[in-house]
C-alpha cells in the first residue's frame, strides 16, 4: 500500500496511541513519544514496523503519540491510518485480515 494523504487514527486518551501518517518518499520515517517509552520503546517500535511492513508500506512518515496502549491497539490504529490515507472505501477494507 502507498501512503496517498495525511490520516490519523486513535486518540490522545489514557491507553490509546495517536497515529499519524504521511507521504515520505524516502523511506520509513518513524516518530514516537509514549509515557512508557524506557519500559516499551523497542517494542513498540518493532509493532509499528511490523504492521507496516504487514500492509506493504514501503514509504511514509509515521508519527506515534502512545498513552500506553495494548500491542493489538497499536497494530488497528496503524492499520486505520495507513487504510485512511489510501482512500480505501469501507467495503473494500480488509480489517483484521492483512495484519496478525
Amino acid at each position: 500500500m502507498e501512503i496517498q494523504k495525511p490520516a490519523i487514527a486513535g486518540t490522545l486518551e489514557s491507553s490509546d496511541a495517536q497515529v499519524v501518517v504521511e507521504p515520505f518518499a524516502d523511506g520509513i520515517q518513524l516518530s514516537i513519544e509514549s509515557s512508557v517509552m524506557n519500559q516499551y520503546g523497542r517494542q513498540i517500535r518493532a509493532t509499528v514496523l511490523e504492521t507496516l511492513e504487514h500492509l506493504g508500506v514501503k514509504n511514509g512518515k509515521i508519527t506515534v503519540n502512545d498513552k500506553g496502549a495494548l500491542e493489538c491497539t497499536l497494530k488497528a490504529r496503524v492499520e486505520c491510518a495507513v487504510f485512511r490515507s489510501c482512500g480505501a472505501s469501507e467495503k473494500n477494507i480488509p480489517w483484521g485480515g492483512v495484519v496478525r
